[in-house]
């Protein structure tokens, strides 16, 4: 059984996203295509703070 459970885990890992990716995931989000809890499921992005962070800046 502990087999079982190491093989169905995943390790998260930190990722660097390009500036071309944080710029369309913004711009998606500020023409109101998508919410930032829509973005973290459409692109598999880890963090809400993360995507605020980027509309942010």
């Amino acid at each position: 059984m502990g087999e079982e459970i190491k093989s169905l885990y995943i390790k998260r890992t930190q990722r660097d996203y390009s500036l071309g990716f944080k710029l369309s995931v913004v711009r998606e989000i500020e023409q109101g295509d998508l919410s930032i809890r829509g973005s973290l499921r459409k692109y598999g992005i880890q963090s809400h703070s993360t995507v605020l962070n980027w509309c942010r800046k």
